[in-house]
């Protein structure tokens, strides 16, 4: 069967018996614990609505809400890269 051009990625990881390897879950993680409370994971992720609902939470509770993106950040590190990219960027889960 055709794919026209299209490949998945675990096609390719089997073929070349190398890791899989996430190429958002590092920046996210870093913009989560180091600029959470900008919304940078959220908006690096592509979550928009999340992003803002984060900013408006920061202003309004004065920055405690930052505590959020700062533990998302952390649990980014301690998931595998598969399972964070089905979850945040081929699944589009924007909370925890």
């Amino acid at each position: 069967m055709e794919n026209y051009g299209y490949t998945k990625t675990e096609d390719q990881n089997q073929q070349n018996n190398a890791p899989y390897r996430s190429e958002k879950k590092i920046p996210a993680a870093l913009l989560g614990i180091l600029v959470g409370w900008l919304a940078l994971n959220k908006f690096y992720l592509g979550y928009t609505k999340e992003g803002i609902i984060q900013l408006v939470l920061n202003v309004v509770t004065l920055g405690a809400a930052s505590i959020i993106p700062f533990i998302e950040g952390i649990l980014y590190l301690f998931m595998s890269d598969k399972q964070f990219d089905d979850t945040y960027v081929y699944g589009k889960k924007g909370w925890l």
